[in-house]
């Protein structure tokens, strides 16, 4: 049974990753539908603000309980998040607020653990929120699926976007429902099914770059889609993981180094959208999202590398 510091740490920690990832994805839906689809639209942003306010109350909490290395890492907040909110809201005319990007930039990077043990029953409360707004969410997005394949619905966003915000937002709640049983999760499972969850995404991150960028862009089109098929290649090989855990060691090693490329194409194609040097149909914030689940992606994989040592 997880102690209640663990519970704290990694409750928080969890949320304050996911809460934004998921509030950004009902803005990516709402800012895809057209005139016709304002009820989806408002469902959407309805969502976005309920999340939002979610963050804030995780930010509220978190402050002084989070530990450096989530802190440092890049996944919650990138010195690019500020700015992309910023271009994204004037681009879409949609608010988002900016206000909890500055709160997370100025979070306490030193732990109280004494103090955590008294967040006990805020945290739980905050994770069962957490999951009831996800739901709602999920099954938001699994019924735009649905529309969307039946040609009952049109959006401008990928059939197999929707799909994989889905899995995200299931991932997620898979990962809550753990907490609030405080389950201890074995390490090696963990590893393996956070190995074969985060490949196909990254893959999927490269295909959606290469498939929004202006056709002239023909440069970065090759690298995105060289990217695609490197982390198909490794999705394939964590498939095989619960049969051949031996060789996880060197797969997860050989993943770090390809995520940290992939990180880096990410981070240059924030800049060069934020800079008008890149002609995409993305706004900056997508590139700053797909930056930030990337870097979530290394934190885990260097702890994995750790322990596998």
């Amino acid at each position: 049974m997880l102690s209640n510091e663990a519970f704290i740490q990694q409750s928080l920690e969890l949320n304050l990753f996911f809460l934004r990832i998921l509030k950004e994805h009902a803005f990516f839906m709402e800012a895809a539908f057209g005139a016709k689809e304002q009820s989806l639209a408002q469902q959407a942003d309805t969502l976005k603000c309920e999340l939002t306010t979610l963050l804030a109350e995780t930010i509220m909490l978190a402050d002084g309980v989070i530990s450096p290395e989530v802190l440092c890492s890049g996944e919650l907040v990138t010195k690019f998040t500020f700015d992309a909110e910023r271009a994204t809201e004037f681009y879409s005319g949609i608010q988002l607020d900016t206000e909890l990007t500055r709160m997370e930039l100025s979070l306490d990077r030193k732990q109280n653990p004494v103090l955590a043990t008294l967040l006990v029953d805020q945290v739980s409360a905050l994770n069962q929120k957490a999951i009831t707004v996800t739901t709602v969410l999920a099954d938001y997005k699994s019924k735009l699926l649905q529309d969307i394949l039946s040609c009952k619905v049109f959006t401008f966003n990928y059939p197999l976007l929707i799909d994989h915000i889905l899995r995200e937002a299931r991932f997620y709640l898979k990962i809550l429902y753990q907490l609030q049983n405080r389950q201890v999760i074995n390490l090696l499972e963990d590893i393996i099914d956070q190995q074969k969850f985060w490949d196909r995404i990254m893959a999927e991150h490269a295909k959606f770059i290469r498939g929004l960028l202006d056709p002239t862009e023909v440069a970065l089109f090759d690298t995105a889609n060289r990217y695609g098929k490197v982390f198909d290649a490794l999705t394939e090989q964590a498939m095989t993981m619960t049969e051949q855990t031996t060789i996880l060691p060197q797969l997860s090693s050989k993943t770090y180094k390809a995520t940290v490329s992939l990180r880096d194409f990410k981070t240059a194609a924030t800049e060069g959208l934020l800079q008008c040097k890149i002609r995409a149909l993305a706004v900056p914030l997508l590139a700053d999202h797909v930056l930030r689940e990337a870097n979530h992606y290394l934190r885990l994989l260097n702890t994995f590398n750790g322990r596998l040592q």
